[in-house]
């Protein structure tokens, strides 16, 4: 985790309202298909940080550079699909006649 997610969460945390529901485990986010796929986000881009670190360490060929960051750019595509898609489902609900 980086000093910038760091302070983010930290944050976060400090605004949160005392009301607000608690944020889940992660054994319990991880049973939901969305925590799912935002656990395998997270892991895509950790593994192409530490191939990048081990790649400029001399520890690991540019092949697999090439490769981690190939997967890493689908990963962030798709997630911005798929918030370009609920933003644009919202906008949709905010259109409907009341």
């Amino acid at each position: 985790m980086d000093i910038r997610s760091a302070f983010a969460a930290q944050g976060y945390a400090a605004t949160r309202p005392a009301t607000a529901a608690q944020p889940k485990t992660n054994e319990q986010a991880a049973q939901n298909p969305l925590g799912k796929a935002a656990a395998s986000f997270a892991e895509t881009l950790a593994q192409g940080e530490e191939v990048a670190q081990a790649t400029m360490a001399g520890k690991a060929d540019s092949q697999a550079l090439v490769q981690a960051l190939a997967q890493s750019e689908m990963a962030i595509e798709a997630a911005v699909t798929v918030r370009d898609k609920v933003v644009e489902a919202y906008q949709e609900i905010l259109r409907m006649p009341v």
